[in-house]
């Protein structure tokens, strides 16, 4: 009886190694310069948020020449000209370049939407982390106050 059960385990071992180098064949790809395919599920451990930006702040590594490439973030705006054509904004960059921005000039990620006598008020648009489109409204002073940017 005991060498009855001895074989029976013996022959339980021997069946699952095979079916086991089966598989392992199966599974296999069939070729080196094939990629393994990816399963329909979702790694749990990826974020949920593309936390992936392409430069600092989310901006590309080159923004566009002239008033296309100012960032309303990084702008200082340093005074307000009446001219007869209209009001006049002289801002700078972090580069400190200075510019001329008159009422809906376009910028990178936004608009100049209007020119006080004491502050620029600039329509900013962007997406959230989700991808979702935002609009605000973004209002830089001459001379701000504390808080203030």
């Amino acid at each position: 009886m005991p060498r009855a059960c001895h074989c029976r385990w013996i022959l339980a071992a021997l069946l699952s190694a095979v079916a086991v180098g089966a598989w392992a064949q199966a599974a296999a790809p069939t070729s080196q310069s094939e990629p393994p395919q990816s399963s329909a599920r979702r790694d749990p451990f990826d974020p949920l948020v593309d936390s992936t930006q392409p430069g600092p702040r989310g901006l590309p590594q080159q923004l566009p020449p002239g008033k296309a490439g100012l960032v309303i973030s990084l702008l200082r705006v340093h005074g307000v000209v009446k001219a007869p054509s209209g009001m006049i904004a002289v801002v700078s960059n972090q580069q400190n370049r200075v510019y001329f921005l008159r009422e809906g000039d376009q910028l990178y990620d936004g608009v100049v939407e209007r020119i006080s006598l004491d502050a620029v008020v600039f329509r900013e648009s962007g997406k959230d982390p989700f991808g979702r489109p935002i609009e605000r409204q973004v209002t830089k002073r001459i001379y701000p106050s504390a808080g203030e940017s």
